[in-house]
C-alpha cells in the first residue's frame, strides 16, 4: 500500500520560475501561430513542434526580460535550448504537458545559441518612443 499524502513534493531540476515561464510561453506561441484552445478546437490542432516553442520562448524571454533574457534563463539553470528540451520532457513526465508520438528530446538540440540569438541579435524596437 503507498500513499501520496506524505510523498515529498518532486525534486525540480530548474528554478520553479523556469516552469511557469515554459507554460506561459507554449500558451503564447500556440496562441500566435492560431493554435490556442479555442471551443471545438482539437488537442492535435494545437500542437506545436519543438523549434515552434523554442522560437516562442526567445521571442517571449525577449519580450519579458529584454537584454537581461540569457542571464534570467542561466539563474533558472537554462544554458543551452536542449535544457529548455530537459524541461519540457520533464513537465511530460508529471504530465503538465501532452507529447505526439513524433515530440523526441532531440528536437531541441542545438536549436540555437543564446549569446546569438538573446544578445548579439536583439533589436530595441523604438518605433513607439518616437
Amino acid at each position: 500500500m503507498s500513499s501520496t499524502q506524505n510523498a515529498p513534493p518532486p525534486r525540480l531540476s530548474f528554478h520553479p520560475n523556469a516552469y511557469r515561464f515554459l507554460q506561459a510561453a507554449l500558451e503564447r506561441t500556440q496562441e500566435n501561430l492560431g493554435r490556442g484552445a479555442s471551443p471545438g478546437f482539437e488537442e492535435d490542432q494545437a500542437h506545436i513542434s519543438g523549434v515552434e516553442l523554442l522560437q516562442g520562448i526567445r521571442d517571449f524571454g525577449l519580450d519579458q526580460f529584454g537584454l537581461m533574457t540569457k542571464t534570467v534563463f542561466n539563474q533558472w539553470g537554462l544554458h543551452t535550448t536542449d535544457d529548455f528540451g530537459k524541461l519540457v520532457f520533464e513537465m511530460i513526465d508529471r504530465g503538465d504537458l501532452r507529447k505526439t508520438e513524433n515530440d523526441q528530446l532531440s528536437d531541441f538540440n542545438a536549436v540555437y545559441d543564446f549569446d546569438e540569438a538573446l544578445n548579439r541579435n536583439y533589436r530595441i524596437d523604438t518605433r513607439q518612443a518616437f
